[in-house]
């Protein structure tokens, strides 16, 4: 790890980087810049309760994502991914504050009001701040954020998204929920046989994707966007093999594309996912599908 001095760190696993998770990082910020530290969150490379549970828990962003999502809102907020292994998980909670303190050099802690830590989650918010004071440690409690009488939650928003519900997601994220991964080579249906050029995203398994249908979407390369027409599902019509792909057809061209880091940002659900006699009326579905994304984006650029 990279030495950088004295920080103030928000601490959680900020599934989301949603509403909540920004006004801890908000606060850090403020702290760090008051105070001459370096702002810095500090998350894990993988989820707690899968790894106590042996449960999968799809995730609304990668560390990846959680950095990109991060850094953008706050320019020099550092990331520290800390390994969650057995030694973290059986760690005392009381250990865990020392080792913020002595590893990581905090010298003050931003927590949310429901954060637990430590050995079957022994550690409360109070402790967090009472042990913080007997170290010499600055701490802020952050109270629950709240839109439209709703608390923002990752848990909520993976249910809005398994729901399909993209726009609804995005209010409570702050902005639209996103795949990222590798343009991979499909079957070439859509440019061969289908007349609409399309990415095919290998997302990363541990990720979550929303509701098996079809979005208007935002496609991203290199800093080039693109508006487009998203599927997601296992393509009933044309495969067999029961894979779920997030497949892309593009409303403007935008060059070669395989191989290339790419990200998918779900606009709104245009309908839910469709098995169609054959390809003619796949094809024609598409033309559909593309009309009511144009009208989608061109309503957007109206409200602007």
């Amino acid at each position: 790890m990279e030495e950088r001095g004295d920080r103030a760190i928000a601490l959680g696993f900020f599934d989301g980087v949603h509403l909540g998770h920004q006004a801890l990082l908000r606060r850090t910020a403020e702290r760090a810049g008051g105070l001459g530290l370096a702002p810095a969150l500090l998350t894990f490379d993988r989820s707690p309760r899968e790894f106590v549970t042996g449960t999968p828990v799809p995730l609304l962003t990668t560390v990846r994502e959680r950095s990109r999502a991060a850094r953008g809102l706050f320019p020099g907020m550092e990331v520290i991914a800390a390994p969650f292994d057995r030694a973290m998980m059986t760690m005392p909670w009381e250990d865990f504050v020392v080792m913020l303190a002595e590893t990581y050099r905090a010298r003050w802690l931003v927590a949310g009001h429901d954060f637990r830590f430590g050995h079957k989650n022994s550690g409360t918010a109070a402790l967090l701040r009472e042990k913080a004071a007997a170290l010499g440690i600055g701490c802020d409690i952050i109270p629950a954020v709240q839109l439209e009488g709703v608390t923002v939650s990752s848990t909520h928003i993976r249910a809005l998204l398994e729901r399909g519900e993209a726009e609804e997601a995005a209010r409570f994220l702050g902005r639209p929920f996103a795949i990222s991964g590798l343009v991979r080579h499909g079957k070439r249906l859509g440019s061969s046989r289908l007349g609409a050029p399309t990415v095919n995203l290998i997302p990363d398994p541990r990720q979550l994707v929303p509701a098996f249908g079809v979005y208007a979407a935002r496609v991203t390369v290199d800093g080039a966007a693109r508006p487009a027409v998203t599927n997601v599902g296992v393509r009933p019509t044309v495969d067999t093999d029961g894979g779920v792909t997030v497949e892309s057809h593009l409303l403007e061209p935008i060059g070669e594309l395989y191989g290339a880091d790419c990200r998918v940002e779900f606009l709104k659900m245009l309908r839910p996912e469709m098995r169609f006699a054959g390809l003619e009326a796949l094809r024609a579905q598409i033309a559909r599908d593309a009309g009511a994304a144009r009208a989608f984006f061109c309503e957007a650029e109206n409200k602007e």
